[in-house]
């Protein structure tokens, strides 16, 4: 079942208190922008654990328009509910914006650190996100590097890029080419099971 609190959506299965929760934090690429929430990748996450039978609530805590400055502001509100596994999935909108690299890669480490002192035991995976090419190739380059970097130092698992295999393809995109459309989120779906389900089985074994 779906149900919505002030943007943040939450995914219980039919089993009555599943043992763990899964977060996705992230922006509007994560929120589902233009779509039902239903349609948007933590969701159909959540109906693949459902059919493997594996006890996970999904919590989509995207918010469109949330930078990572807004992130570390609002993690803590997130954070008050127990939390197994966190999807890091922010830094798209400070792309956008322009916003010095220097501070996007501290607001992001500070929402990792706000994560880990209130609960040690959460998994993070960190998913990566890249610049358009008209900021240029400093600023692209320099962008896409933080999200290995920070999954290095912090020992994170990575996706690289969050929109692989979806982003810059008409196809797979809304009428903005940058939100993905029904069978764009179901690539970016993949993506994130990819590494998500890694982590998942570790809670089984």
């Amino acid at each position: 079942m779906l149900a919505g609190v002030l943007g943040v959506w939450f995914y219980s299965p039919a089993a009555e208190n599943p043992p763990h929760t899964i977060v996705f934090f992230g922006d509007s690429l994560t929120a589902g922008y233009g779509l039902d929430p239903a349609e948007a990748y933590p969701a159909l996450i959540a109906r693949r654990l459902q059919e493997q039978g594996m006890p996970f609530e999904v919590i989509n805590a995207g918010l469109s328009g949330e930078t990572t400055a807004a992130g570390v502001r609002r993690v803590d509100w997130v954070l008050r509910r127990p939390v197994d596994v966190f999807v890091l999935a922010l830094g798209g909108n400070d792309g956008l914006r322009g916003i010095p690299l220097v501070e996007t890669e501290r607001n992001l480490q500070a929402i990792i650190d706000k994560v880990r002192e209130e609960s040690p035991d959460t998994r993070i995976i960190l998913a990566g996100i890249e610049a358009l090419p008209n900021m240029g190739p400093d600023f692209r380059d320099g962008f896409r590097a933080i999200f290995p970097r920070l999954a290095e130092v912090n020992q994170l698992p990575l996706l690289p890029f969050l929109l692989e295999g979806v982003g810059g393809i008409p196809e797979l995109n809304q009428g903005d080419g940058i939100h993905p459309n029904v069978a764009g989120q179901h690539i970016v779906a993949d993506n994130v099971w990819a590494v998500l389900e890694p982590v998942l089985r570790d809670f089984s074994s």
